[in-house]
């Protein structure tokens, strides 16, 4: 008897040997959703100091009043104190999925999980951001078009007033919600099919 019956013979008295090559594919699969994440996590953090970096000269492209340019540093400042937390937090999670040799399906379960409360994280991120600049839009039509913006609101209606708050919330809300579903949402999707996978096996 040759090695090649002695091989055939084996994986017939342990299927289990079928089950985990099985298993192991289901978990290189998962590494290309896993791998496009990382990328525009990547990406991501160099768009987001782009933007940072290029918010700091606004005021003297827009050539701003003293006070306006007050108001400006004040939102600048707690924008870049909230992105430096957020930017902390992905940062620990990108480098924590390296260390993990993601060749398991804890690992990946770990990544999936993980993954999942830093988009939560991002999403909060732009909802904070989203009204910071609300806030200074607002902060700019009193300082520089006060007297126009009080006759606006005098003829407006409260409820009218409160309507457009509203539906300014639920866009915002859409776009984030949208905008996280592109760029990282549908990787995940992808991961947890795997792992649904792996589990129904």
């Amino acid at each position: 008897m040759n090695f090649d019956d002695l091989k055939n013979e084996w994986n017939a008295e342990n299927p289990e040997g079928s089950h985990i090559s099985t298993d192991m594919l289901k978990i290189k699969q998962a590494h290309t959703p896993i791998d496009k994440i990382r990328a525009k996590m990547k990406h991501e953090f160099f768009y987001q100091l782009f933007f940072l970096v290029f918010m700091a000269f606004v005021p003297y492209i827009a050539r701003f009043s003293t006070a306006l340019n007050q108001a400006y540093l004040m939102t600048y400042a707690i924008t870049c104190g909230f992105t430096a937390y957020y930017f902390f937090k992905f940062y620990i999670f990108y480098k924590n999925s390296y260390d993990m040799s993601m060749d398991s399906r804890k690992n990946i379960l770990w990544f999936y999980y993980e993954m999942k409360l830093n988009v939560e994280l991002y999403k909060a991120l732009t909802y904070i951001v989203a009204f910071i600049a609300v806030g200074f839009l607002f902060a700019y039509l009193f300082i520089e078009q006060a007297s126009m913006f009080i006759r606006l609101i005098r003829k407006l209606s409260t409820v009218y007033i409160l309507i457009n708050c509203f539906i300014t919330i639920l866009i915002i809300g859409a776009i984030t919600e949208l905008w996280a579903w592109f760029y990282y949402g549908k990787y995940l999707k992808q991961v947890k099919k795997v792992v649904d996978e792996l589990d129904y096996e």
